[in-house]
């Protein structure tokens, strides 16, 4: 953990998830200055963001390990370190803040979120407890000197999203074998099997928002796939404007439309590749089962850089284990970071008849300009908020 502060601190043991040995972290005991927790900063990016901001305003205390809660255990010891704080910077959803932690946290009246989705914040009990709560949009800061041209694009226009990329780093990365080459060729080995060409296949899109309609574009311009969606909402009329929206004709040459709507069903049977770009909520929660995975071709590729909960783990397990599917890419999990224990990790995927699986730790979003620019926006909040400026970005 690191503290960027001068005041007397008052150390808090908890476990770190990653090693399962005991760590200090430290909340602050300053009752005459606000007090800020950042918390969630695996990589270390936040401080620089911050060192400006000058500590006769504020006490600052970045936390770099992840804060389960998943046992009575580690939800007391989350609510005994965040306790202290006025204020809290959070990172995308890796903790979540739901009525009940909110109710534990007297002192908390500034909370700072980063993203665009907070299924897992309870703003309404934010609302009523009186804590101001604002987002990061990742545009950069408002008064930065940095030209429009260089500042952070537009994460709401999916092309330019992260995760738009990562999907396709996937996809290409099970296709090609490179993960599983790379580690043939470095045990001694050489080539593990024939990739899988792209052309002329067939792309099965769940959810055709920003990031599933920019996949599915890049699908269509960058390797010639045929593209195939769903969701509980979507008519091919809404699938027609989408793609004009992208300045893609509505139908290619031979009459077929550009994002043709299919049945769940025929999607799945179809589809050389299924990519997940759903919104989590208690309906969509294991909308992909045993079901729809014993749909699927044996050859077909299967990624989810979503949420976890879409798929149900149990049933995925079962067809990757029995290869069901050629590959199988995740970069969302049910609980994160990843138990230590957890099958995913295990080195046995792509032998004896297993489906391949490549799994990222949750890196959809994780790149260094949407990362820098999100605590940017951050900091300049945090100094609005000291100085009695209104604060950007509000949701509540």
């Amino acid at each position: 953990m690191q503290a960027i502060k001068t005041q007397a601190r008052v150390p808090v043991q908890i476990m770190n998830p990653f090693t399962q040995s005991s760590r200090l972290q430290y909340t602050t005991n300053s009752k005459s200055l606000p007090s800020l927790a950042i918390i969630d900063d695996y990589l270390s990016i936040s401080t620089p963001h911050f060192d400006h901001i000058p500590r006769s305003d504020i006490t600052i205390d970045v936390f770099k390990t992840p804060m389960p809660q998943q046992t009575p255990q580690e939800r007391r010891a989350l609510i005994e370190n965040l306790k202290p704080f006025t204020a809290i910077s959070t990172m995308r959803e890796r903790t979540p803040f739901p009525a009940s932690l909110l109710q534990e946290l007297p002192n908390l009246k500034f909370l700072l979120c980063t993203g665009t989705q907070f299924e897992t914040f309870d703003l309404e009990a934010a609302k009523k407890l009186g804590i101001t709560v604002v987002a990061a949009p990742g545009k950069g800061r408002t008064d930065s000197k940095i030209p429009e041209s260089k500042k952070g694009q537009d994460i709401r226009k999916g092309g330019n999203h992260p995760t738009t990329h990562h999907t396709w780093a996937m996809i290409l990365a099970l296709a090609r074998n490179v993960a599983f080459d790379d580690a043939s060729v470095k045990s001694g080995g050489w080539q593990t099997g024939m990739a899988m060409g792209l052309p002329g296949k067939t792309l099965g899109v769940l959810g055709m928002g920003r990031l599933g309609a920019s996949v599915a574009r890049a699908g269509i311009i960058a390797f010639g796939m045929k593209v195939v969606c769903w969701s509980q909402s979507l008519t091919q009329e809404k699938a027609d404007t989408i793609a004009k929206g992208l300045s893609l004709p509505t139908e290619s040459e031979d009459g077929s439309k550009t994002f043709q709507v299919v049945s769940k069903d025929e999607l799945f049977q179809k589809s050389d590749v299924v990519s997940l770009h759903y919104v989590l909520s208690e309906r969509s929660k294991d909308l992909v089962s045993r079901r729809e995975l014993d749909m699927m071709k044996r050859t077909a590729l299967l990624v989810n850089t979503s949420r976890g909960p879409l798929i149900s783990e149990n049933d995925l397990l079962h067809a990757a284990e029995e290869g069901k599917i050629r590959g199988i890419g995740l970069d969302t999990f049910e609980y994160e970071p990843l138990p230590a224990d957890s099958p995913w990790r295990s080195q046995n995927w792509g032998r004896d008849g297993r489906s391949k699986v490549l799994v990222t730790p949750h890196m959809g979003y994780v790149e260094e300009g949407l990362m820098n620019n999100w605590y940017a926006e951050t900091a300049e909040n945090v100094e609005r908020w000291l100085a009695g400026k209104e604060v950007l970005h509000r949701l509540v």
